[in-house]
């Protein structure tokens, strides 16, 4: 009996002893819970972001200009909702959003220019978190410099100066001819800059980032002694040995330039790669050019008799036409080159030039060949406005097999164009004119409406013998419009 009221009290102590512990473990968990959502919580640590970097929008482009932001910072965005519009080297593109969630910062504001591939421009929120919260991803290339930066050469609040530029040893220097027009020109020592490019390069912007940091020359005044003669005058101080005059002299902003000055305009991104194709297609394109007259009289009656039944088309459409036409017959001249060589194309599709404010841009009209004349003139009409507007689609101006630069309204009576690379040939139109020529078959005078093209061919694709067939057939097709139409 005694044994057994011991053996019942020691299980009663056991299960009290019991009860704490599990009381004490629900505690600690519940703390380690409530501790672990404080740590996890955005009050602490922000909300985590989605990064909206600068896409590629084009196969050539490297960077972009901000041109537009479509949307403000707290506002909801949508998967393919237009986020901002972006200049590429082509055309003004609208970039449209990946994910669903909530504008939280604009990063980089419109009006932008040059903004690298991969670059940061703004950061997205899920939907339920709290954009004033997100967390702003730390830039990886260091924060422009404000105008005290520049002005002293050291950071505002700075507690020490600025470290001194890195030299370079003499015999190392390697300048670019930028560089070293800009050190000559301002007389600075070549030995300040640091280099960024290649195999120690001194690049155009390292010149102007030790103009940023070096002090210009103070001016002192020299008092002449009291006489009635003229006023003072100030001296500068001279320049330092070795250096050289500012030649040409700079240009202040305000006042009205002096002879020799000059003013720097940004090239856009659409500039700088015509640059780019157009000094790699004369280096390394061989161009034959050979030139043709083709009689537009029954060009010019066929579009007066289209016009009487309210069918406007324009001579450039029935170019368009006899070009495409002339490559089905000829297929040996709708080639491209590419590294492995020849590359002959299935279809034919004629980029044609259209000028813009930004500089040249080539729409392309696809399956010409099997296009009527009002067909091509209606794509021609819309590709060219969306052109000039900014709005082609990249699908709208790359992949074209020919191109056709027509001058013609311009008053050109004929000129020579450069290739477009990879295509083997471009066509060039002049104005048409009036002239008189002798009949052989009843020796009379009759008046002609010539017009004169020549075609630009790639000597690796299109021989010179090629090339004379190819203007002998499209000045067939152009002459004698109904042939066109049986192709």
């Amino acid at each position: 009996m005694a044994a057994s009221l011991r053996l019942g009290r020691q299980g009663i102590f056991f299960g009290l002893k019991l009860s704490n512990i599990h009381k004490s473990l629900r505690s600690t968990q519940s703390l380690q819970e409530k501790a672990r959502h404080f740590f996890h919580s955005p009050w602490v640590f922000g909300v985590a972001p989605l990064n909206v970097q600068m896409p590629a929008l084009s196969p050539t482009m490297e960077e972009g200009n901000i041109v537009k932001w479509l949307k403000k910072e707290g506002e909801a965005v949508a998967a393919g909702d237009a986020l901002c519009e972006i200049e590429t080297d082509k055309a003004v593109v609208t970039m449209e959003s990946n994910d669903d969630g909530i504008l939280a910062k604009i990063v980089i504001e419109e009006g932008s220019r040059n903004v690298r591939l991969g670059t940061l421009i703004a950061v997205m929120v899920e939907e339920g978190q709290d954009w004033r919260q997100v967390e702003i991803p730390s830039p990886s290339a260091p924060p422009p410099a404000t105008h005290e930066t520049i002005a002293t050469g050291v950071p505002p609040h700075a507690s020490s100066p600025a470290p001194a530029p890195k030299t370079v040893p003499i015999g190392s220097l390697r300048l670019s001819p930028a560089a070293r027009h800009i050190l000559d020109t301002h007389g600075v020592d070549p030995k300040l800059a640091t280099p960024t490019g290649p195999r120690g390069l001194i690049t155009k912007e390292d010149a102007l980032n030790v103009l940023k940091l070096t002090p210009k020359p103070k001016t002192t005044p020299i008092i002449a002694p009291p006489s009635p003669g003229p006023a003072p005058v100030t001296a500068a101080i001279p320049p330092p040995p070795g250096s050289r005059p500012n030649i040409p002299p700079l240009s202040v902003p305000g006042n009205p330039g002096t002879p020799g000055t000059f003013t720097e305009h940004p090239a856009s991104n659409v500039r700088r790669v015509i640059a780019q194709r157009l000094t790699q297609s004369k280096t390394t394109i061989p161009h034959a050019y050979a030139s043709v007259d083709c009689d537009m009289a029954a060009v010019m009656k066929l579009r007066k008799d289209l016009a009487n039944d309210q069918i406007k088309v324009s001579v450039n459409d029935f170019i368009i036409k006899a070009a495409a036409v002339t490559l089905k017959e000829l297929p040996d001249v709708n080639v491209t080159w590419s590294d492995d060589g020849p590359r002959a194309l299935d279809s034919i599709h004629i980029s044609i030039a259209v000028a813009t404010d930004k500089g040249l841009i080539t729409p392309i009209i696809r399956d010409a060949a099997n296009k009527g004349v009002h067909e091509i003139s209606t794509n021609a009409k819309a590709l060219a406005q969306k052109a000039r507007d900014g709005k082609l689609l990249p699908e709208e101006y790359q992949g074209g097999s020919f191109s056709i630069s027509n001058l013609g309204m311009f008053g050109i009576s004929g000129f020579s164009a450069v290739i477009n690379p990879p295509q083997a040939c471009i066509l060039a139109v002049g104005t048409s004119r009036a002239e008189l020529s002798l009949c052989e078959d009843n020796q009379t005078l009759r008046t002609q409406q010539l017009m004169t093209v020549t075609l630009s061919s790639d000597g690796r694709l299109v021989d010179d013998e090629l090339a004379s067939r190819f203007l002998e057939r499209f000045r067939t097709n152009l002459e004698e419009p109904q042939r066109m139409t049986l192709a």
